[in-house]
Parts: C-alpha cells; sequence; structure tokens
C-alpha cells in the first residue's frame, strides 16, 4: 500500500509498504482518508525535529473509517464508523500515568514522531485509541486532533468567563485555545504575526486581536485590560521572544499555559515568577475529554472549516507542498493529504 516516508535531509518520498492483515484481538483497522502535516512533520522534514525517528512515516491527525474490527472490542466501533485517533502512547507505569494525567506519559511515543505513524492508505490500532467523531465527515475529522492540544491548554490554565486571555500564535493550536476559551466565556486577545490569522481568529471569537510584528503589544494590552494584563496568556508559538513576553505581559498572580517547545534556550526575569506570583504550566498533548470537546464543538456547525483548511494534497504532491510550506511557514494551518481513491 501506498505511505509517505521523511528523512531528515529535506527528502520525503512516496513508498510502498506492506498492507495490514486483519486486525487481531482489541484491534481496529482504519482506512485513512485525510491526514494532516503539522508543524512537527515540517520540522522533522527540515531536520529540526531531534524527537523523530530517521526516515519516518509522519502523520497523526486522522480523519478515517473503520474498515474491520478484531475480536475484545466494544460493540459501538463497527465498520463503516467515521472515527479519528487518539495518536499518543501511554506506559501506565510513570509517575504522569500514576496520577492519572496519561498524556504527559514519560515514555509517550506519537504516532508520526517517534514512531511511524497515519500517512498511508491503512493503519491498525488499539481500540482503545479509536475515537468515534460523531457527525463530523473524513475532512473535518482530521483537525480534531490539532484543535485538541489548544482545548487542553485552556484546561491547564483553568480559563473561566472572568478571565481575559491572551493566546500567542494563531494557528491551528493557537486557534484551538481561542475557541475553547471563547466557549468557556472568556474575553480573548488573539496575538500573532500576520493579518490573515488575526481576522481568522476574530471569526472565531476572539474580541481583540494584535499584531505582535507592527504593534505595540505592551501598550495595547495595557489599554484593553486597563493596566491590569491579561489573567491568561497561552504560548502557542514556541520561540524564546514569545516565551518572554508570556511572563512580561500576565497580569499579577496570572496563569500561564507554555504548549511550544523553543528550539533554543530562554532567558528570564525570573523576578516576575515571585513578584507576580505567576503560575506556569506545561501543557502537553490531549486527553480524551479535550477530543470530545473538539467534536461537540465541531457538530455545532460553527467553525469555518474550510478557511483551516490551506491545501489538500494527493500523496505525489506532498514533495513539493512541504518544499513550499517550508518557504512559507507562517501561511499556512493545516495541509490534509488525500486518501481517497
Amino acid at each position: 500500500m501506498k505511505a509517505i516516508q521523511i528523512s531528515h535531509s529535506q527528502t520525503l518520498s512516496v513508498i510502498d509498504i506492506d498492507a495490514p492483515q486483519q486486525p487481531a484481538a482489541g484491534e481496529v483497522l482504519l482506512r485513512l482518508q485525510y491526514v494532516g502535516f503539522c508543524g512537527s512533520d515540517l520540522n522533522t522534514f527540515m531536520g529540526r525535529n531531534t524527537m523523530a525517528l530517521n526516515p519516518v512515516i509522519p502523520g497523526h491527525e486522522v480523519g478515517a473509517v473503520i474498515e474491520a474490527v478484531g475480536s475484545n472490542v466494544p460493540e459501538e466501533l463497527k465498520p463503516g464508523m467515521v472515527v479519528t485517533c487518539n495518536p499518543y502512547t501511554n506506559c501506565n507505569k510513570c509517575a504522569s500515568c500514576r496520577n492519572g494525567r496519561v498524556n504527559a506519559c514519560q515514555h509517550n511515543e506519537t504516532l508520526g514522531v517517534q514512531r511511524n505513524g497515519a500517512m498511508k492508505e491503512c493503519i491498525v490500532l488499539p481500540w482503545e485509541k479509536v475515537i468515534p467523531a460523531g457527525t463530523l465527515d473524513t475532512k473535518t475529522s482530521a483537525l480534531i486532533e490539532p484543535m485538541s492540544v489548544g482545548f487542553h491548554a485552556v484546561s491547564r490554565a483553568q480559563v473561566t468567563d472572568i478571565d481575559v486571555v491572551m493566546v500567542i500564535g494563531c494557528g491551528m493550536v493557537g486557534m484551538g485555545a481561542v475557541v475553547r476559551a471563547v466557549t468557556r466565556g472568556a474575553t480573548v486577545i488573539a496575538a500573532d504575526l500576520d493579518d490573515e490569522k488575526l481576522e481568522l481568529a476574530k471569526k472565531m471569537g476572539a474580541a481583540f486581536t494584535i499584531n505582535t510584528k507592527t504593534e505595540d503589544v505592551h501598550q495595547r494590552l495595557q489599554e484593553i485590560t486597563g493596566g491590569f494584563g491579561p489573567d491568561v496568556v497561552i504560548e502557542a508559538v514556541g520561540n524564546p521572544f514569545t516565551y518572554q513576553m508570556a511572563v512580561n505581559e500576565v497580569a499579577f498572580t496570572g496563569r500561564v499555559a507554555c504548549i511550544g517547545y523553543a528550539k533554543s534556550d530562554v532567558t528570564f526575569q525570573t523576578k516576575l515568577f515571585v513578584q507576580k506570583e505567576l503560575d506556569i504550566r506545561g501543557s502537553r498533548n490531549a486527553t480524551p475529554q479535550d477530543f470530545r470537546a473538539v467534536i461537540r464543538y465541531l457538530e455545532r456547525g460553527n467553525c469555518p472549516v474550510d478557511s483551516l483548511i490551506t491545501k489538500v494534497v494527493k500523496p505525489e504532491e506532498a514533495l513539493e507542498t512541504m518544499q513550499w510550506w517550508s518557504q512559507n511557514p507562517g501561511k499556512v494551518f493545516r495541509i490534509l493529504v488525500d486518501f481517497t481513491e
């Protein structure tokens, strides 16, 4: 069967691999229809993802249909059902798993990163990792996982309806954070370098936007918040500058939730940690509850799904597309690879 493989030397190829056989007990065979390229895949392609296998089959943002189920699989998982998947593993032995936070498993291996992923025609997964997508189609289902990461960050920050929340970075994950904070009743400030992304953030419910390249961020935040600063800042970029911005701009006794991986060391005025008595929290992956919340949101039909999908390409177009993306990183929300016939 057809699969996409990336090496760390900006090489991407369509390869032929053996198709999986019938699923064993406790397993589900999925036929992939749409699989998303994410920022980690771009970093793998550019040789900057030190966590990824080399070479690796990417892909963990899945819109699929159940092809077959093995024995000992719950009856609600049936052939023909539209599903997505939870792409993370958990060992059930580490401190995170012991504490019930399996999304942050110390030994997690994400599909398409530490193990070969879903960018292929079929995949077999444990039934526990298969998530019914309700009334959504497979194309929309491929957006669930990245949005769920943003939803999880909002949960980590304990956002409520009395909070002013600044989301730094309005890619797919950041948009998920915008949406979840809005649905919780918070006043949301979206910040990004790109005006098109900021306009879309408005459509997703952001009350205010700040272009961090052309505007004075501190002054705008002071104006918007009456001099207090935002109660919550969610960092969804992974850049030393935006990490420093989050700590500098969050209100006294505020919360900072960090999603992005900075590629270099970050220097902080650590006195602000103490003076502001900040809660600084990491946010990793997503939980099943986050997935369900995203599905419920998307089922309402209010999300401008088409605006979140930058391109849909066939596997044979993936190399050219990744080369284009590497030259235009700020212009992409999601690129979906179409495995339908």
